[in-house]
């Protein structure tokens, strides 16, 4: 167990490791599901994407030893690759799950580890060929990556709030992490002397709010099969919760508008009878 990441051989991966490799002289890591055979899902943009800055992780173009390599549905951003071509000259690494907390606060960068349990071989090889073939969403560097991807395939969990900007991703939560800790810790200038105590605060924010955004400590995630996936994802994206408020806002508006019907058909039906009872006087 690494202090920074774990880095393994080749041998030692089995199919359903959640693995990654890092890009970019160790600027950010690229994560994806092994699955047997030397053959990695991951994911990436679409292919009718423009490049971007935000995801710069190269699609293979050609792979001379598996046919295969590069296999991607034109509106899915879910991609099946070979190892090589995966760690694209780079080191292996293995995704740690059930940490300690002790351990996982230890770790100095995110996206190397979670308090999460992992789920079994079989469920995550099972999870990821599936979405292989039906898709993860809209990339996005921030909610939706490559990571993220790798977290649920492994655990099955999505959070159930989707507007505090941040997925599962433990590179997003140290990205957004690290400056918001300085920020914060910005009023202790007053109470701890010198740059030494300074950056020891920030240190531990930063570390604290790694842990809270960790999806094995958030409380707003819940597990979602697979094969229901592409429905909670289309709801989300489509303002689903949305449409719901107004259908339901709708449907009140009917039941008041019945019961104002009733009350009158109720009147009329009164102001009859006493007509009645009038010509009959």
């Amino acid at each position: 167990m690494g202090i920074l990441s774990q880095r393994v051989e080749r041998s030692e991966i089995k199919a359903g490791d959640h693995i990654y490799t890092w890009r970019a002289v160790f600027t950010y890591s690229h994560h994806g599901i092994y699955v047997g055979g030397s053959k990695v899902v991951h994911f990436t943009r679409k292919k009718d994407s423009e490049p971007s800055n935000l995801n710069p992780d190269p699609l293979p173009s050609s792979c001379p030893t598996f046919p295969d390599c590069g296999f991607q549905r034109p509106d899915s951003g879910v991609i099946l690759t070979c190892l090589d071509c995966f760690l694209n000259k780079g080191s292996l690494y293995q995704f740690e799950y059930g940490v300690h907390p002790s351990v996982f606060l230890a770790k100095l960068r995110g996206g190397t580890c979670t308090i999460a349990q992992a789920d079994p071989h079989e469920t995550v090889v099972h999870r990821a060929m599936y979405l292989l073939q039906n898709g993860f969403g809209n990339y996005d560097v921030f909610e939706n990556n490559c990571e993220d991807f790798a977290i649920y395939c492994k655990t099955g969990l999505l959070p159930l709030d989707d507007d505090q900007g941040i997925g599962r991703s433990g590179q997003a939560s140290a990205v957004v992490g690290m400056p918001l800790a300085a920020l914060l810790s910005t009023p202790f200038k007053l109470l701890v002397g010198g740059p030494v105590g300074m950056a020891t605060v920030t240190a531990g924010m930063y570390c604290a709010g790694r842990y809270i955004t960790d999806v094995g400590v958030r409380k707003d995630v819940m597990k979602v099969e697979v094969e229901h996936l592409a429905a909670h994802l289309g709801w989300r994206e489509s303002g689903g919760e949305r449409d719901l408020i107004d259908l339901g806002e709708d449907e009140e508006a009917v039941e008041s508008e019945v019961v104002v019907l009733e009350e009158e058909e109720q009147l009329d039906e009164e102001e009859e009878n006493r007509r009645k009872k009038r010509r009959i006087i």
